[in-house]
């Protein structure tokens, strides 16, 4: 028999609108119409369409506020964001309108917010307690177990591997597809293979359930399923969720969006914000659809939208409104700019190769700087993190200070990796994976001999007592050392601080053996590492939160090192969503790369592709500059003439500046003139370059 939830309504009005408490007064001072319209719109589904800069974080915030000041209990208000740090800035925003009873709201990322629920009702649902999130390397690993497992690893022709697979197994679950589609839209090569896949995949899924492991998809999956197959437990969450809001609501898969359906059930006040232009993670599963779509989905829902930007300059959102408009499927609408800033145009600067197109930004970063700019307000947007190898060397040559987004991870270092799977048998003593790393750790110990210890200690009652496994006596001393490491560790009522010190000593004479090439630097890694353990009181808290949400390692490096001033910024585009700069440096706009050469026979994907473009250009404020090389080189081949972005062919001439660079000239026995950069002035793109410096051209 089916049962469903009805919510009596309460019959006292003070806690629908608390009106005693509520001053509309100082929202109406701090928002602008469209931003107090979504923050007062409390009942019922509201979609907010919030262009770039347009102040879509100061809106939520103020409607946490307004809630709370309603007489709303902060803990019935969910935020759901992308990431932690967009969740922290929101709360410590709201904090300041209304005070510490905003410290219980609940929220954070769909992941966390999954993981805590599932730690809550971990039991019930048939989980493990303690159980094990995977991040995607460990994932990966175990995926290459299965594999092996399966006897696929020895296959005559060649079987896709372990990054591959759990590439085709994300996808089909993000995307809600058969494994089949998947291969045949994405892999055709391996269609031929359909079967056996499905048979990696269900083979994955049971691996992971027998041994207590969960990975990044599971944490969502798993929640779905207990609101279907536990409608009690469902009804009991979503009944304590009287009001649900969404960020970046264009960035949820299809799990996540039915996932906002389930914990709005109850109460139906549900908001998603978010911005149909700046959706760039279909290659994550993310579901262009979903925000499109929601005004069909929710009945009754109101659509509000914010186009008055704070951010840009006018000239900067004239280009990209143009840029955006080109869009087959979206939400119509025209950012505006009440700011009055005597600037520049967007520039389009064609540099006769890759290195002329870095020495440009270096020696603009430089200018920019002298007039006052500082370097922490200046980025290098590129469409893949490798596109600035060559722009790196010279910011080094001419000692710029910079720190790169959209690089390695700090968890996928494998030291860090190593150091970690220590902490994660003490936190869940079968975590195979774990037991796989630290085992091979040992001097002579291989896959075999790791696996024959796994095999015991998966049976043990005792795992850490690990020297009772039968394996070779040579082996013993190294597995009493670690199994007594352990026990110490667990048996005693030990702080993190002093877990990690412990674990520590045990693992640097190990590091400094397995990576002698280069393991002073590995060793700052880990010293500098340590300091983001000292932020945690307990292991499962840290590990969650490496899993859910790791750090760049390059960010870890660049805030120890010391520096005169705070450091410019490369980053790739997916990785600057959501920040701004003073001056922007989109680099690379080339046929091929942006768009990718993946996306051009595709007119979905080439959306995905302006959208992309999209996000790097509205993150400039005051200074914009795109460029491309006219002259690239590929590994392995010569030099060859490479296409500018048909993005950039269609722009009108009288939305931006071109910038042609000449080679300063120095003449014989002359002391050099000083670099001065002059008034840019547009260019006809077919116009003849010429000896003289005209006002359009930048001297070297």
């Amino acid at each position: 028999m089916k049962t469903r939830t009805f919510v009596l309504k309460s019959e006292e009005p003070a806690e629908e609108l608390n009106e005693k408490v509520l001053s509309l007064e100082k929202y109406k001072a701090e928002l602008n119409e469209a931003q107090l319209e979504a923050v007062t719109t409390t009942e019922g589904a509201v979609l907010v369409v919030a262009g770039a800069g347009t102040g879509k974080t100061k809106t939520l915030t103020y409607r946490v506020g307004y809630l709370v000041e309603s007489g709303v209990p902060a803990s019935e208000i969910l935020l759901l964001t992308f990431t932690r740090r967009a969740a922290q800035e929101m709360l410590m925003r709201a904090a300041a309108i209304c005070d510490a009873r905003c410290d219980h709201i609940q929220g954070g990322t769909f992941h966390s917010f999954a993981h805590r629920l599932l730690r809550q009702y971990a039991t019930r649902i048939g989980l493990v307690e303690n159980f094990t999130v995977l991040d995607q390397d460990d994932a990966e690993d175990t995926v290459d177990i299965v594999r092996t497992a399966l006897g696929f690893n020895k296959k005559d022709k060649r079987f896709p591997k372990k990054h591959t697979l759990g590439k085709i197994i994300s996808t089909a679950i993000n995307k809600q597809m058969p494994i089949e589609l998947v291969l045949a839209e994405a892999y055709p090569h391996f269609k031929q293979f359909a079967g056996e896949v499905e048979h990696v995949s269900a083979a994955y899924r049971d691996y992971k359930r027998a041994n207590g492991l969960l990975d990044y998809d599971d944490l969502l999956t798993e929640l779905r399923d207990l609101f279907l197959n536990h409608p009690d437990l469902g009804d009991q969450i979503s009944s304590s969720l009287r009001y649900v809001m969404v960020d970046e609501y264009q960035d949820t898969n299809l799990v996540q969006a039915e996932l906002v359906r389930q914990f709005s059930s109850v109460h139906g006040n549900v908001m998603a914000v978010g911005d149909d232009a700046q959706s760039i993670y279909a290659f994550r599963g993310a579901n262009y659809r979903n925000i499109l779509d929601f005004p069909k989905q929710y009945s009754d829902c109101k659509l509000i939208k914010l186009e008055e930007n704070y951010r840009s300059t006018e000239k900067i959102l004239n280009l990209t409104n143009f840029v955006i408009n080109q869009a087959k499927e979206k939400f119509t609408k025209h950012l505006f700019t009440r700011r009055v800033v005597e600037t520049d145009y967007p520039a389009i600067v064609s540099a006769p190769d890759e290195r002329f197109q870095s020495r440009f930004i270096a020696q603009r970063i430089l200018e920019l700087r002298e007039e006052g700019v500082p370097l922490r307000e200046m980025a290098v947007l590129m469409r893949n993190s490798r596109d600035s190898f060559g722009l790196e060397l010279e910011l080094r040559k001419r000692n710029i200070p910079f720190v790169k987004y959209g690089g390695q991870k700090i968890v996928e270092a494998a030291h860090i990796k190593d150091y970690l799977s220590y902490l994660k048998l003490l936190y869940n003593p079968k975590d195979v994976i774990s037991w796989n790393r630290v085992l091979q750790l040992m001097e002579g110990v291989g896959p075999k001999t790791a696996q024959e210890v796994i095999e015991w200690v998966k049976t043990s009652p005792t795992p850490f007592k690990i020297e009772s496994a039968n394996v070779s006596p040579k082996y013993m001393a190294s597995l009493k050392r670690l199994g007594k490491l352990l026990s110490t560790l667990s048996d005693k009522d030990l702080s993190l601080g002093q877990i990690a010190e412990a674990v520590l000593q045990y693992y640097l004479p190990i590091l400094r053996e397995r990576y002698y090439e280069d393991y002073p630097k590995r060793e700052k890694d880990i010293e500098n590492f340590m300091t983001i353990v000292a932020n945690y009181q307990a292991i499962d808290g840290l590990l969650a939160d490496l899993a859910l949400e790791p750090i760049d390692l390059s960010a870890i490096e660049t805030k120890h090192a010391h520096h005169d001033e705070s450091p410019m910024v490369l980053s790739t585009i997916h990785s600057a969503k959501g920040l701004e700069w003073h001056t922007v440096f989109l680099i690379n706009m080339l046929d091929g790369i942006l768009p990718s050469k993946y996306a051009i026979a595709d007119s979905q994907s080439l959306d995905e592709e302006l959208r992309l473009m999209y996000v790097a250009l509205t993150r400039a404020k005051n200074l914009l500059y795109i460029s491309y090389p006219i002259v690239t080189r590929q590994r392995g081949y010569d030099d060859y003439m490479s296409n500018p972005s048909r993005f950039l062919q269609k722009l009108p001439e009288d939305l931006y500046e071109r910038i042609r660079l000449i080679e300063e000239r120095r003449m014989p026995g002359k002391l050099p003139a000083p670099k001065k950069r002059l008034k840019g002035k547009k260019t006809a793109p077919e116009e003849q370059e010429t000896d003289k410096i005209d006002p359009g051209d930048l001297p070297f």
